[in-house]
């Protein structure tokens, strides 16, 4: 194979370039955790393991973009487009409509949080979440990723993603699944499974809340059957096929 020629090189190196600059800026925007509403300069270097100077250049960058806005204290915070490509990612699922106002039902009739998750890869994200009025309640983050590994939606999504593990063949088989303390210590979780028309995985329907109220057996069954009926529901809405939901909905009834 003949070597690159220089206009090849430099053009591999441009390229090269460009890439790592747009890598530096993720890492910039990545470097926000959810309870960050704002960092400052050197923090933001600290995280990112980046010069100053090379923060700063970024950070102007972004902040033209509307990724970034500049404080008037001199510390920066996420700027609006986040938002709007966040809308964007939420419509793209176009479940949205089925999908919030059963959470809303779901979450009136438990009094815990109730969201609707999907896999990203090795992760999970909330699309959606309604948390109840009550103080003491669990605590969900739309748009944030969970590791998919645990809790109760993230076993619903392994278990019903291709390929199917066997590890997972209980919950399959079961079409639900609980977690306690697994994600967060003082936490229980249980989730079911909801389908498309062509019997895809659309994503999973979950119900969260503290582990010394949800996680007692007979709360935990009545939240099972609430939200089995709720997946059954948003399945039915979305034209999927809704066999599975009712068999177990029998099968909690008579347990």
């Amino acid at each position: 194979m003949p070597d690159p020629t220089p206009a090849s090189r430099a053009l591999d190196s441009a390229e090269s370039s460009g890439v790592a600059v747009l890598d530096r800026a993720f890492s910039l925007l990545a470097a926000f955790g959810p309870t960050d509403a704002r960092l400052t300069l050197t923090e933001l270097s600290r995280r990112t393991g980046l010069y100053k100077s090379t923060v700063l250049r970024l950070l102007a960058a972004l902040e033209h973009g509307g990724f970034i806005r500049k404080l008037s204290d001199g510390q920066y915070a996420i700027g609006p487009q986040p938002l709007r490509l966040a809308s964007i990612y939420q419509g793209s699922f176009q479940v949205g409509h089925v999908i919030e106002p059963i959470l809303e039902r779901l979450s009136a009739a438990t009094g815990e949080t109730a969201s609707f998750y999907v896999r990203h890869g090795d992760k999970r994200i909330a699309l959606f979440r309604v948390e109840p009025s009550r103080a003491v309640r669990a605590s969900v983050q739309v748009g944030q990723e969970y590791a998919i590994a645990q809790g109760a939606s993230g076993k619903v999504l392994l278990a019903f993603s291709s390929p199917a593990m066997p590890e997972h063949e209980a919950i399959r088989e079961q079409f639900w699944a609980v977690s306690h303390g697994e994600r967060d210590p003082e936490t229980a979780s249980a989730a079911a499974p909801v389908f498309g028309a062509t019997g895809e995985l659309q994503g999973a329907l979950a119900l969260s809340g503290p582990r010394e109220r949800l996680a007692r057996p007979d709360a935990l069954h009545a939240a099972c059957r609430q939200l089995v009926e709720a997946a059954r529901e948003a399945t039915k809405a979305l034209g999927g096929s809704t066999a599975r939901h009712a068999l177990t909905l029998e099968r909690l009834g008579q347990s």
